[in-house]
């Protein structure tokens, strides 16, 4: 982890590499194909877009990572009984609406074919 974290707490994914970050990821693809998809997932649709490659989209890895670890909290045995409710209000339906806007990260994506996106170009800030 490239962060100061202790352990036991929830971390992100964008700050892990290597072996970490590929362990991560494919946990977190157990919990979109297994759970998040399959209830609600919803139809694709040119309004409603999703990418079958969603892995292929740094940025909907984030959405998705911090949408996985508001799950866990928010499901766990500890959790309160209105928890599940404020996972669906507040963390659910905004990722979901935010990942799947028609200009959003699967903007030209569609059922059998990912695009791949250009980033803007950037120059690197040199101090001065």
């Amino acid at each position: 982890m490239l962060t100061d974290e202790p352990a036991d707490r929830p971390f992100f994914i964008l700050y892990l590499d290597g072996p970490e970050y590929a362990e991560e990821l494919r946990r977190l693809a157990t919990w979109v194909e297994g759970l998040l998809l399959p209830v609600y997932g919803g139809e694709v649709t040119s309004g409603a877009p999703w990418c079958p490659r969603w892995w292929e989209h740094p940025e909907a890895i984030a959405y998705l990572h911090g949408l996985w670890l508001a799950w866990q909290e928010r499901t766990s045995p500890t959790a309160a009984p209105s928890d599940p409710a404020t996972w669906h209000q507040n963390h659910l339906w905004p990722t979901m609406v935010t990942l799947r806007d028609p200009a959003g990260p699967f903007a030209g994506c569609k059922p059998g074919g990912h695009r791949p996106k250009d980033r803007p170009y950037v120059e690197r800030y040199d101090g001065g």
